[in-house]
């Protein structure tokens, strides 16, 4: 009896952390995969620009204004600018790679499987936890349209977390909750939801404007930038946080109809709407209102209308929209969380439970009931200003690996199929790079310690867990 062959070697610690998943398979994950493919390109625009707006102008404004003055209308324009030469970077290896992972596959298969796991845990940040941010917010419209309607409000012990006054934010918890049943109910009923969810919110916006501009006095623009060229980067830092979802359309890449040509119209189409409307609101708002007296308002936009108003009625208005507006955002986006950890569970870097789907809607049913918990925890105990500014770091990181992803598959692959190409390549995507480093260093040193302690976690999970259990680890 002949004796049996040694098994082969293992690879080397180093060997595994750059093993790269091939471009080849993952196209062939997308055509193949369990997902429903029920979307079209106005429900993939939807899904981003329902991910996106909102955020950022009902929330975020509030603590961004105080830091750059009217100059707030010049820090949305760089964060969009910033947005911009991703997006297209996303734009092009989305047509590429329509994957459900988004930039996680993308650094995958070009940057290898540790800065691919590092980037899928940054987009567990921004997804994950952007829900969670927004979610905080949704919980003072609710209390600012209770307090217009009938002159109450929620005790501060259940509408605000633990540091801002309160011990659990139960209207943050609710709506996270509801948005993870419509979730379990399939894609194509969540995207029908958040459709009518967009409409509702743009025409809130439009209103806001209308009213606005009524009240705006030249003088309240100046001076322009009175705390500098840093309070206008500050400012921009902070506001990123209001484009993170326009990359949302990339996790519904397996659930397209048309994905190599849908995808990338979807997440530029949404991303120029979305920076129009917040460049028109920021400049209706500080010119209402002038910007000493925002005060790091969380419900801003209803403070302007009260505060230049003789009547509260407009103000209750803007307080309805802006509860259906987050309501879509935390839909989408936690839409957005689900799918990356779908993607990342089927490549064995965390447990198969969460790449399970239900075969009656088509849902990873387990995913989104973990990860809905998950966020409604931190959506009751954390405060906002901590939750986004970790997320906009988190962000600004993995956009800059989609940049270099599109230089790397350029490189390598230049005759792949693509059915956008991010003009004037090496230069746009270099400047994109460059453009999230500045932004990522604008930060303060409180959020690069969140940051680098989420990052040792990851790492810690990693090397106990996502190496040995990796697909690619199996088949060596």
């Amino acid at each position: 009896m002949s004796p049996t062959p040694p098994a082969p070697p293992r690879p080397g610690l180093g060997t595994a952390m750059l093993r790269r998943k091939p471009v080849a398979d993952l196209v062939a994950e997308a055509g193949h995969g369990p997902l429903r493919r029920s979307l079209g390109l106005a429900q993939l625009t939807m899904l981003s620009i329902g991910a996106t707006l909102g955020s950022g102008i009902f929330v975020v404004l509030g603590e961004a204004v105080p830091v750059a003055g009217p100059a707030v209308v010049a820090s949305f324009v760089l964060a969009g600018v910033t947005a911009l030469f991703s997006a297209l970077s996303y734009a092009e290896l989305a047509g590429m790679i329509p994957l459900s992972g988004s930039s996680y596959s993308y650094a995958y298969a070009t940057l290898g499987e540790l800065v691919g796991w590092v980037c899928g845990w940054c987009l567990v940040l921004e997804y994950g936890v952007s829900v969670a941010s927004v979610a905080v917010g949704w919980g003072q419209y609710v209390n600012e349209l209770l307090r217009l309607a009938f002159g109450v409000t929620l005790p501060d012990a259940v509408s605000g977390p633990p540091g801002e006054g309160g011990l659990v934010n139960l209207p943050a918890i609710v709506v996270v909750l509801l948005a993870m049943v419509l979730l379990l109910s399939g894609a194509k009923e969540s995207a029908r939801a958040n459709a009518v969810m967009v409409v509702i919110k743009i025409a809130t916006l439009v209103l806001f404007c209308a009213i606005a501009f009524t009240a705006v006095h030249a003088r309240n623009f100046t001076p322009f930038m009175p705390l500098g060229l840093a309070g206008l980067s500050a400012g921009g830092a902070k506001l990123f946080f209001s484009y993170i979802g326009f990359d949302a359309a990339s996790t519904a890449g397996e659930e397209a109809r048309n994905p190599q040509r849908d995808l990338p119209r979807a997440i530029l189409l949404s991303l120029g709407i979305v920076t129009v409307l917040y460049c028109l609101v920021a400049v209706a708002a500080v010119g209402a209102l002038p910007w000493q007296q925002f005060g790091d308002q969380e419900a801003a936009l209803s403070h302007v209308l009260t505060t230049v108003l003789d009547n509260d009625f407009w103000a209750g208005v803007l307080a309805v929209g802006a509860i259906v507006a987050i309501s879509s955002v935390v839909l989408t986006v936690l839409y957005g969380q689900t799918r990356i950890l779908f993607a990342m569970s089927r490549d064995g870097l965390v447990p198969k439970a969460l790449c399970t789907v239900h075969p009656k809607t088509g849902v990873p049913r387990t995913n989104t009931i973990v990860v809905s918990g998950f966020v409604a925890a931190l959506a009751a105990f954390v405060p906002l200003g901590k939750l986004a500014d970790a997320t906009s770091i988190g962000t600004l990181f993995a956009f800059a690996l989609v940049n270099i992803a599109v230089l790397l598959l350029r490189r390598r692959r230049p005759d792949a199929p693509r059915t956008f190409r991010v003009p004037f390549s090496p230069v746009t995507p270099i400047i994109g790079v460059l453009c999230c480093g500045y932004l990522m260093f604008s930060l303060d040193g409180a959020t690069w310690v969140v940051f680098g302690g989420w990052m040792a976690l990851g790492l810690v999970l990693y090397f106990g867990y996502g190496i040995r259990r990796s697909k690619l680890a199996e088949q060596r």
